[in-house]
């Protein structure tokens, strides 16, 4: 069903609020961290699993959330990712203790499973040749710039009201996205046959990548979690290569570009998410800053990474994808090095803002083509699941980063 004219139409803002609403979840978080953790008694490992279990949820049932729209429709999965996605929304705002907060930031990650994967579906379903990359380069901005952005919405929220009402604002945007996905989305005029399921695949996948993040930042039996979770991955690709109608289809990893880009987009989310989620809590402790100026403080990397964004589409038309790709990765990599290198200490503008300017203008670089380059070639009947592996690899990286870092800064963060 792809659009014939030169115009988006309604479906791309859709899809773009809609992936926005799910990366402005951790941004919220992170812009949180302090108010949360006082408020509710939490330690900072336990703060890094209100971020931890969202991605794990959320990566553990991506896969299933995108067979699920290639064997029924996108629209009734987006509808139920939205709805689910809402409610725990509602609930997290709500939530009394740490242990209620962190049981409905799962089941937020659930519905995010199911709402991302359709999103970049519905994108090539709904349209075909230049204006499919187009979009695509549109997606992958959004993946760019959504947290940045999420970090100046949620740090307004924090200084000025309660860390709850950034939830409470997920449940509006949620009705708005649901009325306009019922009247505007509409499900492929030929379903696929096939409506098997790979129960086991999903069971073994979501064992899998639980447990090696547990493994890393768990507080009892990590040796025994990581064991587990090895083993269940292993068995997870053995089903996968012999099951009629695998949940993640190994033929995606066969082609050496879509491979590369996974890979790298793992890596590029576990160094990015660790860094969004320590350096608000740096700002705030080391110079004292409200949550929304922490938020402001990242708007070299914000209007570094947003301007690039805007160009990436006609950079990788004139040049190449590969060629902007590996030019975001080394500028990024620079970035990272150099605020490593001259340290918090050397004051906000040479020690923070400096090293932010190259690390937006690699991440505006990194996203897009990462996107374009993990769902090239894919074939209709697994587009979806295509965009959940991509999706997959996103999530699972910025766990994995993210549980690193709490763990080796758990002591720094709450000396005893």
């Amino acid at each position: 069903m792809g659009e014939r004219n030169d115009k988006f139409g309604v479906i791309l803002p859709i899809v773009l609020v809609s992936y926005f609403l799910i990366l402005l979840n951790n941004s919220l978080v992170f812009t949180s961290t302090v108010q949360i953790s006082r408020e509710l008694h939490m330690n900072s490992v336990m703060v890094a699993w209100i971020s931890n279990i969202y991605a794990l949820t959320f990566g553990g049932f991506l896969a299933l959330g995108a067979r699920l729209g290639d064997i029924i429709n996108r629209r009734i999965i987006l509808l139920m990712g939205l709805g689910i996605f809402g409610i725990a929304s509602l609930l997290v705002g709500l939530s009394f203790n740490q242990e209620m907060l962190i049981g409905m930031r799962a089941i937020q990650g659930l519905g995010g499973a199911l709402l991302a994967p359709a999103t970049l579906a519905l994108l090539m379903d709904y349209y075909t040749g230049p204006m499919l990359t187009h979009a695509i380069a549109y997606y992958g901005a959004t993946a760019g710039i959504g947290s940045s952005l999420g970090l100046i919405i949620g740090g307004a929220i924090t200084s000025y009201s309660s860390w709850r009402n950034g939830f409470f604002l997920d449940v509006v945007v949620v009705l708005g996205l649901v009325l306009f996905s019922w009247k505007y989305v509409r499900p492929k005029e030929k379903e696929r046959r096939d409506k098997q399921i790979d129960w086991w695949g999903t069971l073994t996948s979501v064992i899998g990548f639980s447990s090696l993040i547990y493994s890393i930042n768990g507080t009892f039996l990590r040796g025994t979690a990581f064991t587990v979770g090895v083993g269940a991955l292993v068995i997870f690709i053995v089903i996968e290569s012999r099951v009629a109608h695998p949940l993640m289809p190994l033929v995606i990893f066969k082609d050496n570009q879509r491979a590369s880009a996974l890979i790298s987009r793992f890596f590029m989310l576990g160094s990015s998410m660790s860094y969004f989620f320590l350096m608000p809590q740096a700002l705030q402790r080391v110079f004292g800053m409200t949550p929304l100026m922490a938020a402001i403080a990242f708007l070299p990397l914000t209007v570094m990474q947003f301007l690039v964004s805007l160009r990436v589409a006609r950079l990788t038309f004139r040049f190449s994808n590969a060629a902007v790709l590996i030019a975001g990765a080394l500028v990024d990599m620079a970035g990272l090095a150099l605020g490593a290198w001259l340290g918090i200490a050397e004051g906000y503008w040479l020690g923070v803002a400096l090293p932010m300017i190259l690390i937006g203008i690699g991440q505006g670089l990194i996203m897009s083509p990462l996107t374009v380059a993990g769902v090239a070639g894919v074939a209709d009947e697994i587009a979806g699941a295509a965009s959940g592996v991509v999706n997959t690899f996103h999530q699972i990286g910025g766990a994995v980063g993210l549980a690193i870092v709490s763990e080796a800064s758990k002591n720094i963060a709450d000396p005893s």
